[in-house]
């Protein structure tokens, strides 16, 4: 019986991000004088990142090759690995206007790697699935990285960890499980995470504007989940709510 082919493998594809990362951070140590630390942790979270895409998205795109729009998401996940590296580093005004330059330019390319996914006809649930997390990881290192550098209390984390608790609700309630659609809404707020936590934590920011700026940036995704969650809870299929 013939089968359809599987299409790219993406484990060549992540083993190239891990030596981008790393050379990276061997770039960083050399250029910033940072530890040895920061190369370690920085590759630990992009193998992280990159287990959790491939677990949930499959170990293949479902195209012969894996394209420019995930080349891009790729880089942008090796640049927010180098970004959570910064966590173990001692606090200096340098590093962090790095780490903002660093999240300007995953910012930009944000919207790069679906325009090239369209463009290319090479639009898949893998490519959107890893987009979302790395989007997801990046704001989930913002959260630490504010909290860290005092510019807003231990309550930001809750920017980075709310989408995982939602997940984690969705084991033990199916329908919040479902898939979700894709709105103008949930785009405009994962922006307003990025500009929010970024200018938070950006060393000219005071802590009597990062404060509120955070607190502003969690109510929006807070706000934004619970509309998630009203649609789907009222698309839960009837047996949902009469099951014993």
């Amino acid at each position: 019986m013939n089968r359809e082919p599987r299409g790219y493998n993406v484990i060549p594809a992540v083993l190239l991000g891990l030596g981008g990362t790393i050379a990276g951070g061997f770039a960083a140590v050399a250029g910033m004088e940072l530890s040895w630390g920061f190369v370690w942790l920085a590759a630990f979270v992009y193998v992280a990142l990159m287990s959790v895409v491939t677990v949930t998205a499959g170990n293949h795109h479902p195209f012969p090759r894996f394209g420019a729009a995930n080349l891009v998401t790729t880089t942008r996940a090796a640049m927010t690995a180098l970004v959570a590296g910064t966590m173990a580093e001692p606090h200096s005004n340098s590093l962090l206007w790095w780490t903002i330059g660093a999240l300007v330019i995953v910012a930009i390319s944000d919207g790069l790697d679906g325009a090239l996914a369209r463009r290319s006809g090479l639009s898949s649930d893998f490519g959107a699935r890893f987009d979302m997390e790395t989007d997801a990881a990046l704001i989930g290192v913002l959260s630490v990285l504010v909290w860290q550098h005092e510019k807003a209390g231990i309550w930001v984390l809750m920017c980075g960890l709310m989408r995982y608790a939602f997940v984690a609700a969705g084991w033990l309630l199916p329908w919040l499980a479902r898939p979700l659609r894709s709105t103008r809404r949930g785009k405009t707020v994962a922006v307003l995470q990025f500009v929010g936590l970024g200018v938070a934590l950006a060393p000219v920011t005071p802590v009597w504007i990062s404060v509120p700026l955070a607190a502003a940036t969690l109510v929006a995704l807070a706000w934004s989940f619970a509309i998630d969650v009203i649609w789907l809870r009222r698309r839960a299929p009837a047996v949902v709510h009469h099951a014993c």
